[in-house]
Formats: structure tokens, C-alpha cells, sequence
């Protein structure tokens, strides 16, 4: 690995990186099994703090894109910089490694679930286990949500959302449907 000498002001130095297939890999596969309930900040941590492959900004606009494109930012993110350091071959190891550790553990419980299910405290393991999720998901929430609870537009949307799916029990998508373009007009309409 090179170093380009003397950085203007500003500009951060960039190393020159030649990255192989196995190196994409093992560090996409470390970060699939690591991210429990959520792998971009082990992906963060892993490409610019541990490995320097990309820096802060390259990593924030890299990350940018792939909010943009269809599928999952994490998935997204494998392909981008497998495909960056590494070409085609590179973007399909990146993204296997990301996801080999993570499908083997699902089928391993689905398959441990469809022989011992039925045993109780199997049961009680998995009710457990939808109950961290279910923990997660509304932790996550209330951490978005928290910055914008003075925000009277934001908390009427939510409020919204809320009473449509929860007491009128409509189905997610005919929600997002609707909340979209009603969202867009209550922030337009509504001072902050």
C-alpha cells in the first residue's frame, strides 16, 4: 500500500489499495456475522476506521448511493466497494461474504425450528428472540424519533401512521401509500 506524498490543504491523504477477492471476503463475511440487528456501522467501522479502505466522506457519499438504489444499504454497499477495488468479481465475493454467515444461521434455526419447535423451551427461546427484535425495532424508533418530538408536523404524521396501522388495522402498504404525498403536503402546509 502507497501513500500519494504531500496533501494539500484539506485533502486527505488516500492510499493507493489493491484489494483482492479473499480480503473482500473475510472482511465482508466478519461484518456479516458481527451485525446483529444491523450491519452499517460495522461496515463503517470496518472500511474506514479498522481497514482505511474508503475515508469519512467516500464512505458518507458511497453510503448516499446506495440509500438511493433498491434493496438493502448494507447489500448495496458490499457490491459498490467490492466493484470499486476489485471489478464484477469483486462485487459478487463482497456481497457473498456479506450475506454466507447470516443465510447459514437462518437456515440452521429455520431447520432447528421445523425439528424441535415444539418443544417448550425451544418455544420460549424464540419468543425470547422476537421479543429482543421486537425491543429493537422500537428502540431504533424512538432514537430517530426522539430529535423530532417538538416538530408538530413530524408527530402528526406519526401520530397518524400510528392509529392507521395499530387501531384502524389498515394494511402497510395502502398506509404508505397514502402517508407519502399527505406527508408532503402537511410539511409544506404546516410551519415548523
Amino acid at each position: 500500500m502507497t501513500v500519494s506524498p504531500s496533501p494539500s490543504e484539506g485533502e486527505v491523504l488516500v492510499p493507493d489499495l489493491n484489494i483482492g477477492c479473499w480480503e473482500l471476503f473475510l472482511a465482508f463475511g466478519g461484518v456479516g456475522l458481527c451485525g446483529l440487528g444491523g450491519v452499517m456501522p460495522w461496515t463503517y467501522r470496518m472500511l474506514v476506521e479498522k481497514r482505511r479502505w474508503l475515508n469519512p466522506e467516500e464512505f458518507a457519499n458511497m453510503l448516499s448511493l446506495c440509500q438511493f438504489l433498491p434493496g438493502g444499504n448494507a447489500m448495496n454497499m458490499a457490491i459498490c466497494v467490492g466493484s470499486r477495488f476489485a471489478g464484477l468479481r469483486g462485487a459478487i465475493v463482497a456481497f457473498v461474504g456479506l450475506m454466507a454467515m447470516p443465510i447459514a444461521i437462518v437456515l440452521a434455526l429455520a431447520t432447528a425450528y421445523q425439528s424441535y419447535g415444539r418443544i417448550e423451551a425451544v418455544e420460549a427461546a424464540f419468543h425470547g428472540v422476537s421479543s429482543a427484535a421486537a425491543g429493537l425495532i422500537l428502540a431504533m424508533g424512538l432514537k430517530i424519533g426522539w430529535p423530532q418530538r417538538r416538530n408538530p408536523r413530524v408527530m402528526a404524521i406519526a401520530a397518524a401512521v400510528i392509529i392507521a396501522i395499530l387501531v384502524l388495522k389498515l394494511p402497510l402498504a395502502w398506509v404508505l401509500l397514502a402517508g407519502i404525498p399527505l406527508s408532503v403536503v402537511i410539511a409544506r402546509a404546516v410551519p415548523r
